[in-house]
């Protein structure tokens, strides 16, 4: 029963955008060595953390957002624990003057980009009628539009002749028409999609495309927003068949794994790090909509 236990035990992790004070490695502190990593929305959540576990897994990174401020502070971190380079840029993924940009002084800094996070997000809770057009197109533009821009740059510039993984971090959303998230459940639908024609079409030139879609993962800034807390509260998660939050560690692992060698026949799949939460939380629109206006008050 120890062992059945310990096959679900969450790693450690901390909820504030801080490294771990401790980390023991599950894989070689070696499997990503020599490896440049790209990742978009680096400076904080899920992105901050697998910058950390990539580097503390031999990785160098480049972390970026629009503010130039929020992942230079970050930078800083990652690099004083654990001992890697991480460069800090600032990019705007709608905009791909500011990408090619940014790529070019990665790649003056690093000469190489191995691996691309695309992690960069926007999301809120809102039922369809009440959502703006504006607000609409803005989700659709950062995620799905963000990612592609931020891809083909790198394809261009360096993984066409090079190779390489592009990770799209997405979302189960989609799945059952998740209620108050039309917007970003159909933004990474279309991700999901462009991760298997991307694969198919860039695989001949040594390059893998995956999804990463984790379900509620504390200490991120989704989980503030979307409502988790005060799930949390109401014990909502018991009806997760792991009955818990993910955390941060644990998607930052799943990415290490889609990054490392130990996915290489991988490619074209959407890897769901959920705890089984899709197939059983409930979907109930009044319920949901009441459980928006609380959260929105906490």
């Amino acid at each position: 029963m120890a062992g059945a236990a310990a096959a679900c035990r969450p790693p450690p992790d901390v909820d504030t955008d801080d490294c771990l004070p401790e980390y023991r490695p599950l894989l070689s502190p070696d499997v990503l060595r020599g490896r440049v990593a790209l990742i978009t929305g680096g400076g904080s959540g899920i992105g901050f953390r697998t910058a950390e576990i990539f580097m503390r897994h031999g990785c160098q990174t480049i972390i970026a957002s629009r503010s130039l401020e929020k992942v230079t502070e970050a930078a800083k971190k990652l690099a004083a624990a654990t001992g890697q380079r991480c460069l800090a840029l600032s990019l705007d993924v709608r905009q791909p003057q500011t990408i090619i940009a940014a790529v070019d002084e990665a790649l003056k800094e690093f000469e190489r980009i191995d691996i691309l996070i695309n992690n960069a997000a926007g999301n809120f809770l809102c039922p369809a009628s009440a959502l703006s057009f504006n607000a609409y197109k803005t989700v659709m533009d950062i995620d799905t539009l963000g990612t592609f821009n931020v891809s083909k740059v790198l394809y261009e510039k360096c993984l066409r002749d090079h190779g390489g993984v592009i990770i799209n971090i997405t979302a189960t959303l989609g799945y059952r028409g998740q209620a108050l998230q039309v917007h970003a459940g159909t933004a990474k639908a279309a991700i999901d999609a462009m991760t298997r024609h991307l694969a198919v079409e860039w695989g001949p030139n040594n390059i893998r495309v995956n999804s990463l879609a984790p379900g509620p993962i504390s200490g991120t800034e989704g989980y503030r927003r979307l409502g988790g807390k005060h799930a949390e509260a109401s014990s909502r998660f018991n009806s997760i068949p792991l009955q818990r939050a993910g955390n941060k560690t644990e998607i930052a692992h799943s990415a290490l794994y889609l990054a490392s060698p130990l996915a290489s026949y991988v490619t074209g799949m959407t890897m769901v790090v959920d705890g089984g939460s899709w197939l059983t939380l409930p979907n109930d629109f009044p319920a949901l909509l009441g459980t928006a206006s609380q959260s929105a008050k906490l």
